[in-house]
């Protein structure tokens, strides 16, 4: 089965192809099309400008990915008025897309493709109706089932190739998934068998990173400009610098102790807020500061995300932590998480996805349209049956 899989949940236009027989997965293409410096003014993601960019960019990623596969075709007949005319009625809210997209299925064949996999939830809605009306166009005019995908049980599927959760020795699981949206710790019993422990009641930790990146004058996405502030701090420190040293920040590590499984990250936004403003305009400046704040603020959220997952990770006794989000691609928080285990002598095996695919990706889609096709948990549908689903769960 040769699967083309679609993820357009937030700022990232992602397209793949992916083999999938007999359990055994194999990424044939996957191509990103990053917004980054699109909304790096605005400090976080703006969902109209990052929907009018996933119109513009999802033909080209189209036509890109499936000319390394072979598989364009250049047509000897032309779409038909009917059929012309039911394209324009599913891509009625999608105008720039529209016609790029028209265009190229009047130019080429229908590829040899098997099954059409497409993000459905959740997400920021514009963008992830962006992606659906794309795959249900595809979907209809090339006669190709489609399936929807659960953005969150992509992530978990990231760390895998179809092996990792299906070995009974990993089993049962638990998931720490963090991005920029999400925050969440979820059991899993066994592939398809998921249960949210808990989850974030405010911020998510990326959105945290965002935030107090903007605090401190820093670039977007702010998880990577933090992390490299807190490694110069690290640098520095090592040096024995008197400059930094002499700078104690703590800031809280919100519901480090309390007995469930939930998170909260808006008061360490607030507690940064507060201590920036009460510097002078040269402290908020300083090298010296930024960097300490940066280290103090990364750490707190390390801190508050491994104690939270070691304590799940023991309450329900599984044998294995995935980690999987955007957050996870940062080095530090998978260090401490690994020193942790090992200093605990955990009988836990961690497994982290890739860094290329800790961020939004369409290999995890394709992956997680293998899994689900393989062991038959999900029917195939028609194109008119997908819709987004902005709040979609993944025990849904």
């Amino acid at each position: 089965m040769k699967i083309l899989a679609i993820e357009t949940s937030c700022d990232d236009s992602c397209i793949a192809i992916a083999k999938c027989s007999a359990g055994k997965f194999e990424l044939i293409s996957s191509l990103i099309s990053s917004q980054i410096e699109i909304h790096r003014k605005w400090g976080g993601v703006y969902p109209a400008l990052a929907r009018r960019e996933h119109q513009k960019n999802l033909t080209p990623l189209l036509s890109q990915v499936l000319k390394k596969d072979n598989l364009l075709v250049v047509s000897k007949s032309k779409i038909k008025n009917p059929e012309l005319k039911n394209l324009k009625n599913i891509l009625d809210r999608e105008l720039i897309l529209s016609k790029k997209l028209i265009e190229f299925l009047d130019e080429y064949e229908a590829p040899r493709i098997d099954l059409i996999a497409v993000t459905i939830g959740p997400g920021l809605d514009p963008c992830l109706w962006t992606g659906v009306n794309f795959a249900r166009a595809l979907s209809y005019c090339w006669d190709i089932p489609i399936v929807g995908i659960n953005h969150i049980e992509a992530h978990v599927f990231a760390n895998d190739k179809l092996s990792i959760i299906h070995d009974k020795k990993n089993l049962p699981s638990l998931a720490l998934i963090v991005s920029g949206g999400h925050t969440q710790l979820i059991l899993i019993k066994k592939p398809g068998d998921y249960k949210i422990l808990g989850e974030t009641r405010d911020d998510a930790a990326g959105e945290a990173f965002d935030k107090i990146a903007r605090i401190l004058g820093l670039d977007y996405p702010g998880g990577p400009a933090i992390a490299a502030e807190a490694a110069k701090k690290s640098s520095v420190s090592s040096q024995g610098s008197k400059q930094t040293d002499k700078i104690v920040i703590k800031v809280p590590r919100p519901m480090l102790n309390t007995k469930d499984y939930d998170f909260s990250f808006s008061g360490l936004k607030t507690a940064v807020l507060y201590d920036y403003k009460k510097r002078t305009k040269k402290e908020q400046k300083s090298e010296a500061y930024i960097q300490a704040m940066a280290s103090e603020a990364q750490q707190a959220i390390i801190d508050v995300l491994i104690k939270k997952t070691i304590k799940a990770a023991k309450d329900y006794r599984v044998k294995s932590i995935l980690l999987g989000g955007g957050v996870t691609a940062n080095k530090e928080l998978r260090k401490q998480f690994q020193q942790k285990i090992k200093k605990e002598n955990s009988r836990f095996k961690l497994y982290v996805s890739p860094p290329k695919y800790c961020t939004d990706n369409a290999a995890m889609i394709a992956t997680t349209a293998c899994f689900k096709q393989t062991a038959k948990n999900q029917s195939l549908d028609r194109w008119e049956s997908i819709k987004a689903i902005p709040n979609l769960r993944i025990n849904d």
